[in-house]
């Protein structure tokens, strides 16, 4: 079986419960769409974080968030491929796997492409809580091509897309926050989806990161919710 949600953030106690509701295993996936919580505070918070998620009878695949160092940043991580596509882990957490932007993964008969990544609206918060922050939050430009030439390729049709942030059309207005004016906001890899969604053939695209569990067309936002991969 094939489920997903949104940001955990360090908070796994839901994906703990639906492990034991379900009665999962290993050959289980969960794909958790960005901020997992992994990779963020480091040294022992990092490690225990870890060490519990390691635990549970799941295999996780994450993608990359805003609030979390990439993985290729880290000493200890090696490159594996896991249904088709890149991965990259830690040897001694196996069943913690994390996406590789722009890699597509053929999970349940779909190909879904992956790609993490959006802006720190908290970013100089952040900085002055000496909290971790990353100037390569966001997918890069030359990911950005790559995905581009991927599609090219395919003639601009994929099954299924598994984002952080979502194209800017869907951006849910009603769940960002109150005191925060949007015209400091780097917008640039929302619109940037805008323009992929556009011109994509695709049976259903999945997201995280803002806090809200919606859904709107052939577009799903999640943040509380764990519900089966469709497409």
């Amino acid at each position: 079986m094939i489920w997903l949600t949104g940001d955990t953030h360090g908070h796994f106690e839901r994906i703990e419960a639906f492990c034991r509701e379900r009665q999962t295993t290993r050959d289980d996936l969960l794909v958790i769409l960005g901020d997992s919580g992994f990779n963020f505070g480091g040294g022992e918070r990092d490690l225990a974080l870890k060490t519990q998620a390691a635990r549970f009878p799941v295999t996780i695949l994450s993608l990359h968030g805003n609030r979390e160092n990439r993985p290729q940043n880290i000493p200890g991580y090696v490159e594996g491929e896991f249904c088709g596509g890149k991965i990259l882990y830690e040897p001694q957490f196996p069943n913690l796997l994390f996406a590789v932007d722009g890699e597509v993964y053929r999970l349940g008969g779909k190909d879904c492409l992956a790609v993490g990544g959006a802006y720190s609206t908290g970013k100089e918060y952040r900085l002055a809580k000496g909290m971790g922050w990353w100037p390569d939050e966001q997918p890069s430009e030359e990911t950005k091509r790559r995905v581009e030439r991927l599609l090219d390729v395919r003639g601009w049709q994929m099954d299924l897309v598994l984002t952080h942030t979502c194209p800017l059309r869907y951006k849910p207005l009603e769940a960002l926050k109150p005191d925060l004016d949007q015209s400091t906001v780097d917008s640039t890899t929302e619109e940037w989806m805008d323009e992929i969604e556009l011109r994509l053939r695709y049976a259903r695209w999945y997201c995280g990161h803002f806090h809200t569990d919606k859904t709107v067309g052939r577009l799903r936002i999640l943040f509380r919710e764990i519900v089966e991969l469709e497409g």
